[in-house]
C-alpha cells in the first residue's frame, strides 16, 4: 500500500488533521457538534461525544451519531479534494461503540476536481430559517439531491401534496407534545444561550413564527433573524429514510445528509432540516405510514430558494479545532 504523498500535495498526517478539521462545518443537532476526530500515522478515527444536554431531544443518541455521519462525509470528501482515497469501517469494533468510523488505507490518488467542489459548498452551507420565495425548487434539482443522498446508503422521499400536508399536522402534533416538556424545554434554553463555539445563536433564529405550511421547531425564544411576510408555499419536503434503525444507519443516514445537503448547495437550494416529528415516537410512526412503511425515517428536509431581498443568517459558530481534533498520536504531544 502506498502512503507516498501525491506530487503539490500534504505530508497524510497533514491532511488526515485537515480533513478532521474541515469536517467541524457539518451540521449538527442544535449544532451541538458532537464529534472528535484522532489523527494517527495512517489513519483517521472518529468518536461521537454523548452530551448529557440532548438527554431528552435525542435520548438514543440517533441524532448525534446521524451528526457524526454528516461530519464522517465531510471528512471523506475532504481527503479526496486533497488527492487521498481511504477506506472507510464504519463501527469498527463493537466493544467501543463510541467508535464511530475509522478511515484507513490511505492511497494516493489525483485530487478530485468534483470533491474540491464539493470542500467549497461546505464552506458556504448553512441553515437558512426564513420562508423560502414563491420559486419552486426544479424537478431535476429534487432528483440531484435525492440522488446524491442515494449513493450514501439512504434514500430521500420528495412528498407530493397530500403527503406533505399529513406530515405537517404530523410537525404541529410533534411540536405540541415537546412543548409541554419541560426537559425538552430546559435542553433548549441551553442550546439557544450559548456564548462559546456550540449552540445556536440570535442571529440564525427567526424573530418571530414564519407562515410555514409545516411548523418547524419552536425555540422557545425568538431570535433576530428577519422573517418578512413569505410563506413556505413553494418548498419542497423530502423525508431520509432507511432499511433499518441501527447506529449503522444513522451513521449512514448523516453521510447521506451531507451529500444531499451539499448538492442542494451547489444547486442553490436551501435546506432546513426538521427532526422534532421524529424525535417523538408517535409522530415517527405516522412518518413511516406517509411513507407507506417503506423504511425508517430519519430526518425531514424542507427544500427551497433563498429570498433573495434579504441578507439570509451568518453561519453558526464552531469549536477550536484544537478541541475537536487529536494529533498527539503523530506530534508525540500528551493529551
Amino acid at each position: 500500500m502506498s502512503h507516498q504523498t501525491p506530487a503539490t500535495h500534504r505530508p497524510l498526517t497533514t491532511a488526515l488533521a485537515e480533513a478532521a478539521a474541515m469536517a467541524g462545518y457539518a451540521p449538527s443537532v442544535h449544532n451541538s457538534q458532537p464529534w472528535r476526530w484522532r489523527v494517527l500515522p495512517d489513519a483517521l478515527e472518529l468518536r461521537v461525544v454523548r452530551d448529557s444536554r440532548l438527554a431528552a431531544t435525542d435520548p438514543h443518541g440517533e441524532l448525534v451519531t446521524l451528526s457524526c455521519g454528516a461530519a464522517l462525509h465531510h471528512a471523506r470528501l475532504a481527503l479526496a479534494a486533497e488527492g487521498w482515497a481511504t477506506s472507510v469501517q464504519r463501527m469498527p469494533d463493537p466493544s467501543d461503540p463510541d467508535l464511530l468510523a475509522r478511515l484507513t488505507e490511505p492511497r494516493a490518488t489525483g485530487a478530485d476536481p468534483d470533491a474540491m467542489r464539493s470542500v467549497q459548498c461546505m464552506q458556504v452551507r448553512h441553515t437558512d430559517r426564513r420562508p423560502v420565495s414563491d420559486e419552486q425548487v426544479s424537478a431535476d434539482s429534487l432528483g440531484s439531491i435525492a440522488s446524491a443522498a442515494g449513493q450514501e446508503g439512504a434514500r430521500l422521499e420528495i412528498l407530493d401534496r397530500d403527503q406533505m400536508l399529513r406530515l405537517a399536522a404530523s410537525a404541529s402534533r410533534a411540536g405540541a407534545i415537546e412543548a409541554e416538556d419541560s426537559r425538552l424545554r430546559e435542553e433548549l434554553e441551553y442550546w439557544t444561550s450559548r456564548s462559546g463555539g456550540t449552540g445556536l445563536t440570535p442571529e440564525v433564529l427567526p424573530e418571530q413564527p414564519a407562515q410555514t405550511t409545516v411548523p418547524g421547531r419552536d425555540f422557545g425564544r425568538p431570535g433576530t433573524l428577519p422573517v418578512g411576510s413569505g410563506h413556505d408555499q413553494a418548498a419542497s419536503y423530502g423525508v431520509l429514510y432507511g432499511d433499518e434503525d441501527e447506529p449503522v444507519d444513522w451513521l449512514r443516514a448523516g453521510e447521506a445528509l451531507s451529500a444531499a445537503w451539499l448538492a442542494a448547495t451547489r444547486l442553490g437550494v436551501s435546506v432546513v432540516p426538521l427532526s422534532g416529528v421524529v424525535e417523538v415516537a408517535a409522530t415517527r410512526q405516522t412518518l413511516r405510514e406517509v411513507l407507506s412503511g417503506l423504511g425508517h425515517p430519519y430526518l425531514v428536509l424542507r427544500l427551497g430558494i433563498a429570498d433573495p431581498a434579504h441578507a439570509g443568517p451568518p453561519h453558526t459558530p464552531r469549536l477550536p479545532r484544537e478541541q475537536v481534533v487529536d494529533i498527539s498520536a503523530v506530534t508525540g504531544d500528551a493529551g
